[in-house]
């Protein structure tokens, strides 16, 4: 659908749910909706990105296919996502991988893992790459210090200067005025870390068809809080190898290995799971546009972390340098679609989230 026929059609289903109002206590977005009479193309994009999919007002709507007002709100909005995305991305230039966002995340995923592959044989003879390393400093025989970090230092530097810059865009272009207050910031996070939205009103989502269910809430929190987890793993080990200069790797009941064990496993569970939701879920209310782009995302959080697990079970063995590279070559490949791939919705529906509690004030 062009961008343009998008927005009517969105704009046109928030007229009908706005004098509706059946569905006023799933999630936030009805009664953000409900204080607008009239919806520009910057509220249309807020509210968008507000809007969890959990997919309970599609299943409840009196105004669903097959009816002739044919409202799919989950499906319209999820399509407005992607045009968000697209519209304030940063650099502006780089807006049409949003485009080609599978085929884009299985490039860069490929070219990583090739990258780091063929920098370790260029710079290690094989008796290295193949040899069994123990002790401190270990990974480090294999890939140097200096060129682990400037490389990953760099990649992941930039994905968070290109997101917060795309936050900041989508801040101003949706007219959400002026910084929130602590409180309203406060509120935001409390929806992002429950995922209270993903409750359904307190029933749960529509996660497969018309029943009620929390799975969907759960994998969503077993792949968030196993993220969060492998990246304070790496902030803590950051901190024993400049501050208490205990280089890398660490016993297994270290606190970066537990948090990183732990973290994977989390991540392992929810790329599974929410995977599988797509396989067996109702495909009506879903975007056929996104799907390529969920799957590449999935694949490769799940494969950042079962290659950081297999490198934790296979560490001291021949096997550690190839896993080693393997893995390194998947997270510099999420560093580098992180800005403009499905990831960044997690960035958007948190200002979204924010602004709703700003507005709700």
């Amino acid at each position: 659908m062009h961008a343009v026929e998008l927005r009517d059609d969105a704009r046109r289903a928030m007229d009908i749910c706005n004098a509706c109002r059946y569905c006023e206590g799933y999630c936030a977005v009805f009664p953000a909706m409900e204080r607008r009479r009239a919806f520009s193309d910057g509220d249309l994009d807020y509210l968008a990105n507000l809007c969890h999919n959990c997919r309970g007002c599609y299943y409840a709507c009196q105004y669903a296919p097959p009816h002739e007002f044919g409202i799919n709100l989950p499906r319209t909005f999820a399509e407005l996502r992607l045009e968000t995305y697209a519209n304030h991305a940063w650099p502006a230039g780089l807006a049409g991988l949003f485009a080609r966002n599978g085929l884009v995340v299985s490039l860069v995923m490929a070219l990583g893992i090739a990258a780091v592959l063929l920098l370790t044989a260029a710079l290690q003879p094989a008796d290295v790459i193949y040899g069994q390393h123990t002790g401190p400093g270990a990974f480090y025989r294999i890939i140097p210090f200096g060129a682990m970090v400037a490389v990953a230092g760099i990649s992941f530097g930039f994905a968070l200067l290109a997101m917060a810059a795309g936050v900041v865009r989508f801040w101003r272009g949706t007219g959400a005025g002026g910084f929130p207050g602590l409180g309203a910031i406060v509120r935001g996070l409390g929806d992002v870390l429950t995922l209270r939205n993903l409750g359904g009103g307190g029933h749960g989502c529509n996660d497969l068809d018309e029943g009620f269910s929390q799975i969907r809430r759960r994998y969503h929190h077993a792949l968030f809080y196993g993220f969060a987890l492998c990246f304070a793993s790496t902030t803590v080990a950051a901190a024993y190898d400049h501050f208490l200069h205990l280089p890398a790797p660490y016993p297994f009941w270290s606190v970066p290995v537990l948090l990183g064990t732990v973290g994977g496993l989390g991540m392992c569970v929810g790329t599974v799971g929410l995977f599988g939701l797509k396989l067996v879920g109702d495909a009506t209310p879903a975007s056929q546009r996104l799907l390529g782009a969920d799957v590449a995302l999935l694949f490769l959080l799940g494969a950042t972390a079962v290659t950081g697990l297999a490198l934790l079970g296979l560490r001291g063995t021949g096997a550690m340098g190839v896993l080693l590279a393997v893995h390194l070559g998947f997270v510099l490949a999420l560093f580098l679609v992180m800005p403009y791939s499905r990831f960044i919705h997690g960035a958007y529906r948190t200002a979204a989230l924010i602004r709703n509690a700003k507005e709700a004030d």
